[in-house]
């Protein structure tokens, strides 16, 4: 043990110049995109037709944000695209916690042949069952509403995979302690094992609210009234229009402005990822 404690130095990472210049460099690779596109939505559309190299000389302006505010239109579809990522993620925390509760903790019938078949839906991607679901959503009239754009990513088959291996860590001695003091299966998990993952469940519910944010091919099929259209996909129709109204500045404005959410979110859980993810690699 005391071998392994020589050689194991956690803040090697951090100290070691080499790994920082690398991580330096591929820092500013990554970011600079990030930076051109903040750098357009502070520009307006005269100097961007000459080159958008303007995007390196003064004088910036706050025009195309101040555009945004007066356009109703782009705050309807933030607000669709807030109803259906926040719904998406709270019905995937719900059901993967209890899911994953039942896989990792109860014994019933074909309690593995169920898990193998959750497991089956990672392998099964989204584009393969678009037209089916299409037409069923048509059958029910679920088109243009909320509950139809929210409906295929209320459940999450990773989702169910991550919380079943993060209940199935927690020593089995816990739930014994608990069924001593008559504890019910419910007020088990309610009470003792659901705090117990909230490291899993931030990550969870970032990687859903993420995904329901960008989500585009869905939305864009199920959504034809533009008063249903989230963010994205009324960004993308603003492009049709690029040349006749507001320009390149306004769309990149549009832009940072529908990434604002995504970061606040990360910002306020990233405690939360670290924890997860540095519980894993221990374990």
């Amino acid at each position: 043990m005391a071998a392994n404690n020589k050689t194991y130095k956690p803040d090697a990472l951090t100290t070691n110049p080499t790994l920082l210049w690398i991580a330096g460099v591929l820092s500013v690779v990554m970011m600079a995109p990030v930076a051109w596109l903040v750098g357009l939505s502070i520009k307006n559309n005269q100097e961007l037709m000459l080159g958008t190299d303007s995007v390196f000389r003064l004088p910036y302006t706050a025009v195309n944000y101040l555009n945004i505010l007066q356009t109703s239109r782009v705050f309807g579809w933030f607000f669709n695209s807030l109803v259906v990522a926040s719904g998406q993620t709270l019905g995937v925390l719900v059901l993967s916690s209890l899911a994953g509760y039942a896989f990792a903790r109860l014994e019933f019938p074909f309690r593995r042949t169920l898990f193998v078949i959750v497991l089956f839906g990672l392998a099964v991607p989204e584009q393969a069952v678009i037209i089916a679901r299409h037409q069923m959503f048509n059958w029910f009239g679920l088109h243009n509403t909320y509950l139809g754009l929210m409906l295929p990513g209320l459940s999450s088959a990773f989702g169910v995979f991550l919380m079943t291996q993060f209940f199935r860590a927690i020593p089995k001695e816990i739930d014994e302690a608990a069924l001593l003091d008559n504890a019910s299966q419910f007020r088990i998990f309610w009470k003792i094992m659901l705090p117990l993952t909230l490291p899993a469940q931030a990550t969870l519910g970032i990687f859903t609210f993420l995904h329901g944010w960008n989500d585009y091919w869905w939305p864009l099929i199920s959504a034809t009234k533009k008063d249903m259209f989230t963010l994205t996909v009324g960004i993308a129709s603003s492009q049709t229009n690029f040349a006749q109204s507001e320009g390149l500045g306004f769309l990149a404005s549009q832009a940072v402005f529908a990434s604002l959410p995504v970061l606040v979110v990360y910002l306020i859980f990233q405690r939360h990822i670290v924890t997860a993810v540095s519980g894993g690699a221990v374990k």
